[in-house]
């Protein structure tokens, strides 16, 4: 299971830069909702305290089994989870106007969450049995198939971002193992040309209302276009410092909705502003390039593929949840990775960074 030897190969700098981004993500929660006088918030970092704890469990047990035996039972982790996106649909939680949950004693878990690693796993070990230097198109169709059917089962919940995050961990996989650009240049001509499609026909109204006024916010201030421009006004008002610790507006006295989740990096603008912003971007960097010299140094295709994967979905969320804050992309139900409120996100994320140690300290084994 674990060697001690491996130890000496551990990325520190990786784990200090993943656990930084979790406590700053659990003082802007605290930031947010910490108010004794709203007691149905003011526990919530207590909760997520408590998910980053079990979330270390997960993180240990995904570095302490070899990657090549996880690799190995892949399709078993990823049938488990269809069944777990299967039964949420049919008695899973309602909630905001979508079925994603699955009711525990103590908590609900999102199983979509955990889709992306179960797919980069599956991904990493179809195209890295392909000896081939470019990846016959069937690989690619078979990896089209079993990204689309857990895709459309997070649709139906209805969960059109999350549905989304699966998309880079194909892409992302497949490019590196080779893909032609002209194949890619297929997948988006395709994209295209069933866009007026999905548009009509797979989008709900509020969905569209929410491209509509990420163009124009101010066509309906109060309504659809009211979070986009809080979150605006919560990254402008920070300033070059920020107005302080708890000290922020928008987040506290809810002008912002669920501050503490979605739009948690437009809460750090607010508080900390330009210079705080910089060094969370700082760390999310270092973050994403330490990993990609990570998916560089290993040993095998199996271990450069699961890396990829795995940041491919990490790096979009992020990305897109602050362009989002930053009014530069619609308004979607996506954290912002190792930060927001979520226990189901930051463990499945902390899973996923085990992954990526897995693979860098088994780099010298046999």
């Amino acid at each position: 299971m674990f060697d001690r030897r491996f130890y000496l190969h551990l990325d520190w700098p990786l784990v200090a830069a993943v656990y930084a981004l979790c406590v700053i993500g659990v003082l802007m929660i605290y930031s947010t909702t910490g108010d004794a006088a709203r007691v149905a918030t003011a526990r919530l970092f207590v909760v997520q305290i408590y998910a980053i704890l079990i979330g270390t469990v997960a993180f240990v047990i995904c570095l302490s089994v070899d990657y090549r035996s996880l690799a190995d039972r892949a399709h078993v982790l990823y049938v488990m989870l269809l069944g777990l996106l299967v039964y949420v649909l049919v008695f899973g939680v309602a909630r905001g106007g979508g079925r994603r949950w699955i009711p525990l004693p103590l908590f609900n878990v999102q199983p979509s969450e955990f889709v992306k690693l179960a797919l980069a796993i599956l991904l990493a070990r179809l195209f890295a049995a392909d000896q081939k230097r470019i990846p016959a198109t069937g690989n690619i169709l078979v990896g089209g198939l079993l990204t689309g059917v857990p895709l459309l089962l997070i649709v139906i919940q209805p969960d059109f971002g999350m549905a989304l995050t699966l998309v880079p961990v194909l892409l992302g996989v497949a490019y590196v193992a080779g893909m032609r650009l002209r194949v890619a240049g297929v997948l988006l001509a395709l994209a295209i040309v069933t866009a007026p499609i999905v548009w009509n026909y797979g989008l709900r109204d509020y969905q569209k209302a929410r491209v509509v006024t990420f163009l124009d916010p101010w066509r309906d201030p109060r309504g659809k276009g009211y979070q986009q421009i809080q979150a605006q006004i919560a990254v402008g008002a920070g300033g070059l410092w920020g107005q302080g610790f708890r000290q922020g507006t928008q987040g506290k006295l809810s002008f912002l909705p669920v501050a503490h989740n979605d739009f948690i990096f437009s809460v750090l603008a607010e508080e900390h502003g330009f210079v705080g912003v910089l060094g969370v971007l700082g760390l999310y960097l270092f973050v994403v390039v330490r990993s990609l010299e990570t998916a560089r140094l290993a040993k095998d295709r199996l271990g450069t593929y699961l890396v990829v994967g795995v940041l491919s979905s990490f790096t979009f969320q992020v990305l897109y949840n602050i362009s989002m804050s930053a009014g530069l992309a619609p308004v979607k139900g996506l954290t912002l990775p190792l930060m927001s409120y979520g226990g189901s996100s930051l463990i499945a994320t902390l899973a996923g960074f085990g992954l990526i140690l897995n693979v860098r300290m088994r780099r010298f084994t046999n």
